[in-house]
């Protein structure tokens, strides 16, 4: 297949990125959900540099990606303690993206909320990192979920005119399929064969110096349907202990 093709020497799995993060002498020391939680700190440290600096654009960049690497990381706080699942989430997120929204953003009541969702965010780090291993299975609903992050991405950017970051969120899922696909394949094979499918279709969809946008979007929510799938019946193996 095409995009298997461009695919070669991406096999290396999303960790090893994320495990970066942590740093040298650590990485090797850290279960997959510690250091997993760790990569998206300095997507809030980002954020909150930029709204000390008073760049709105540049907060709003840094945001996106925090909103987008938790999309991936979530679960493991929210089947952990739901109160800080819901203050992160529900609260200062909330509260977060709803000043940044507005016409003329409060920069500095903005990076007073930032800095206690970052106080916030490492309490979360603290707790998981001194609680008990959840069920491995978690660990694969996480992989999938980050996995699947930079596709949620390429229908919004299209509907907003950048093409090129569409074709560049595209791109980053589409390397890292090959880390998750045995997950979706044992799941379904017929979904596993939808994906690859639909992969190939939105690739050349993508390919037109002006794509139908139309065209693109179903074609990823299709993807992202079966997709779905997969995902679900892991976390429901993971909330039953199997």
């Amino acid at each position: 297949m095409v995009h298997q093709l461009r695919r070669i020497g991406f096999g290396l799995f999303t960790t090893l990125a994320i495990l970066a993060f942590a740093g040298p002498g650590h990485a090797a020391q850290e279960r997959f959900e510690v250091s997993s939680i760790k990569a998206v700190r300095p997507t809030l440290v980002d954020t909150l540099a930029a709204l000390k600096q008073k760049d709105v654009a540049k907060a709003r960049a840094a945001f996106h990606r925090y909103d987008s690497a938790w999309n991936g990381i979530e679960v493991y706080i929210n089947t952990r303690s739901k109160d800080m699942y819901d203050l992160l989430e529900h609260d200062l997120q909330a509260r977060i993206e709803k000043g940044l929204e507005a016409p003329n953003p409060d920069t500095t009541k903005l990076a007073a909320d930032a800095q206690e969702m970052l106080n916030k965010y490492d309490d979360a780090i603290k707790m998981v990192s001194a609680a008990k291993p959840l069920n491995p299975l978690y660990d694969d609903v996480a992989r999938l979920r980050i996995v699947r992050a930079p596709l949620r991405d390429v229908a919004p950017d299209l509907k907003a005119g950048k093409l090129a970051d569409a074709r560049k969120a595209y791109e980053a899922f589409d390397s890292k399929w090959d880390s998750i696909e045995d997950l979706v394949k044992a799941r379904s094979a017929d979904d596993y064969v939808a994906v690859e499918k639909g992969m190939i279709q939105i690739e050349k969809a993508l390919m037109p110096d002006k794509p139908n946008a139309a065209e693109v979007t179903a074609l990823v929510n299709d993807v992202m349907s079966k997709y779905n799938d997969a995902l679900a019946a892991v976390v429901k193996e993971a909330r039953n202990g199997k």
